[in-house]
C-alpha cells in the first residue's frame, strides 16, 4: 500500500506539472482514470445512531460539542438539507445498504409480526417472531448490497455496530461482528468498549494490499444514554434535565469515536485514499422527561425523524463545501460504486452526489413510514403510515388513511405522541413550506391546493400503495 501511496503521488505530481504547462483535458482526465484503476480507494461508512439532524456544533446547536464532526464537516462536501428513506433504524439501515426504499426491499418495519392471539413470550410467539426475522433477511438476499458490489471487484467489507438481517455475512459482508441477534449483538461493541476490530481490519486489509469497506453503525448515540461521567456532568450544566444531559453526553460520546477513526487514518496514511461518508439512520428529539423520544421525531414523517446531514469526505479530491441542494441516503451506494469504478446495478432511485449536475438535475426526495412491528411481512402498502416528499422547499404528507380517516394501528400508539395520531385518523393531508416554516408548525395545504394536486400526483408516480 505505501509503494502505490508513492506512485500515486508520482502521478498526481505529474498531472499537475502537465496542467500547468497546458496540456490538454482529456490528457489528465487519462491520468486520473489511471490513477483510479490502479488502487480503487478505501470506503468508511459513518452512520450514527438516533440523533438530530440539528444536533451537531456545524448545524448551530447551541450547547452540544462535536469538534470531531466538526472537523469531518469541514473537510467534506456536506449536504446540510439530506435526508433518510424512513424514520426507523431497520428498514433506513436497508436501505442504505441496497440503495432501494423500503417498500422495495420489503424491510419496512423494525420486528415481524406477532401471532396475534399469542402471549409474545409464549413459544408460538417466539417461534412466529424467529421465522419472521427470516423472511425479512430473504428480503435482503433479493437484492445486491454494498459489500458485495465492492466485493465483486476485490473489496473486503467489515460489518461493525448495528445490523439487523442476521449474520454480517447475509449483507455481503466478508468479516463482521454481528452474529444474528436483534439489533447488531456483539456487533454493538463497537465504539462503545473498542474500536479495536476496525483497526486491526484495516491493517490485515494494508497487509493484503487490498481496498476494503468498513460499516461503523455504533449504537450511538442511541440508548442506553450512559455517557461517562464527565460528560453527564457538563451537560447537566447546560440543562434542567438529566435526560437531555445524558443524551448529549452519548452525542459527545459517538464523537469522540468517529475522532478516533478519523485520526487512525490520518496515522495510518490512508486518509487521502479514503472515501469516508456519514449519515444518520434516523433523527431523535430527546423527551426531557423520560428517557425516551420525544414527538415529531423517531418513527414520524417529520424532520425530526427523517433528516440529516450526509458528509463525503476524501482530501485531495473532494473539495470541502456545503451544500443545500437535496440529498438521500439511497444516494449513498451508487456514490461509492462511481467513486470506487464499480458499475452500478440497473434503476438504481438514487445519484450520485459527487455528480454535481446529476444532484442539481434532482429537486425532489422521497421517503416513507411504516408501523414498528410489520402488519404483513411481503406487503408494506399493509403496514404504511404515511408517504412524503420535499421538493424544492415544498414539503408534502400524505397519511395512508388520507381522504377516509381510520384508527390508528393497534399495538403502536404507545409509540408516537396523540397529536400525530389523531392526524393520522382524521387522514390530514400536510404541506409545509421548510424555508419559512422550518420545524413544520403551519400546515399550508388548504391555502396551496395546487401545490397538494402536484407533489400528491408525484408521489403517486413514485409508490402508489
Amino acid at each position: 500500500m505505501r509503494i502505490w501511496t508513492r506512485y500515486r503521488s508520482a502521478l498526481v505530481s505529474l498531472l499537475a506539472c502537465s496542467v500547468a504547462v497546458g496540456s490538454a483535458s482529456a490528457e489528465a482526465t487519462a491520468a486520473d482514470a489511471a490513477v483510479a484503476a490502479a488502487a480503487p480507494c478505501n470506503v468508511v461508512l459513518i452512520v450514527s445512531d438516533d440523533q438530530h439532524y440539528r444536533d451537531y456544533a456545524f448545524m448551530g446547536h447551541a450547547h452540544l460539542r462535536t469538534p470531531h464532526l466538526d472537523r469531518l464537516a469541514g473537510e467534506s462536501l456536506v449536504y446540510r438539507r439530506g435526508y433518510v428513506t424512513s424514520s426507523l433504524c431497520c428498514p433506513s439501515l436497508a436501505s442504505i445498504i441496497t440503495g432501494r426504499y423500503p417498500h422495495e426491499h420489503r424491510i419496512a418495519g423494525n420486528d415481524p409480526p406477532y401471532p396475534p392471539h399469542a402471549g409474545r413470550n409464549t413459544p408460538e410467539a417466539k417461534a412466529a417472531y424467529e421465522a419472521g426475522r427470516e423472511r425479512m433477511n430473504q428480503h435482503l438476499a433479493e437484492w445486491p448490497t454494498l459489500p458485495a458490489l465492492l466485493g465483486a471487484h476485490g473489496y473486503r467489507s467489515l460489518q461493525t455496530g448495528k445490523w439487523w438481517q442476521g449474520d454480517f455475512s447475509r449483507g455481503g459482508f466478508t468479516e463482521g461482528m454481528t452474529k444474528g441477534k436483534r439489533h447488531g449483538d456483539a456487533g454493538l461493541e463497537i465504539g462503545r468498549k473498542s474500536m479495536a476490530p476496525i483497526y486491526d481490519f484495516i491493517r490485515r486489509c494494508r497487509n493484503d494490499a487490498k481496498p476494503f469497506f468498513v460499516w461503523y453503525a455504533p449504537m450511538l448515540p442511541h440508548n442506553p444514554h450512559d455517557p461517562p461521567k464527565d460528560l453527564v456532568e457538563h451537560y447537566s450544566a447546560k440543562s434542567d434535565s438529566i435526560h437531555v444531559a445524558r443524551y448529549w453526553g452519548n452525542v459527545e460520546r459517538f464523537d469522540r469515536s468517529v475522532g478516533e477513526l478519523l485520526d487512525h487514518l490520518d496515522r495510518e496514511q490512508l486518509s487521502r485514499d479514503t472515501l469516508v461518508i456519514y449519515v444518520t439512520d434516523n433523527g431523535w428529539i430527546q423527551d426531557p422527561a423520560a428517557a425516551s423520544f420525544g414527538p415529531r421525531s423517531k418513527l414520524s414523517p417529520y424532520e425530526g425523524g427523517l433528516r440529516s446531514p450526509i458528509m463525503l469526505r476524501q482530501p485531495g479530491a473532494i473539495e470541502p463545501k456545503a451544500s443545500d441542494q437535496l440529498a438521500s441516503a439511497i444516494d449513498i451506494l451508487p456514490t461509492v460504486l462511481a467513486a470506487c469504478g464499480v458499475k452500478p446495478p440497473e434503476n438504481l432511485p438514487g445519484v450520485n452526489l459527487l455528480d454535481e449536475a446529476a444532484v442539481a438535475a434532482r429537486n425532489q426526495v422521497f421517503g416513507e413510514c411504516f408501523t414498528h412491528t410489520l402488519v404483513d411481512l411481503d406487503d408494506p402498502a399493509r403496514s404504511l403510515l404515511w408517504r412524503w416528499t420535499v421538493r424544492d422547499n415544498w414539503k408534502l404528507i400524505v397519511p395512508a388513511t388520507a381522504g377516509t380517516g381510520g384508527p390508528f394501528p393497534a399495538g403502536e400508539s404507545q409509540l408516537l405522541d396523540p397529536a400525530t395520531q389523531e392526524k393520522y385518523r382524521q387522514g390530514e393531508v400536510e404541506l409545509f413550506d421548510l424555508a419559512a416554516d422550518p420545524d413544520e408548525k403551519k400546515n399550508l395545504a388548504s391555502a396551496q391546493p395546487e401545490v397538494v394536486r402536484e407533489l400528491r400526483a408525484s408521489l403517486d408516480a413514485w409508490w402508489k400503495p
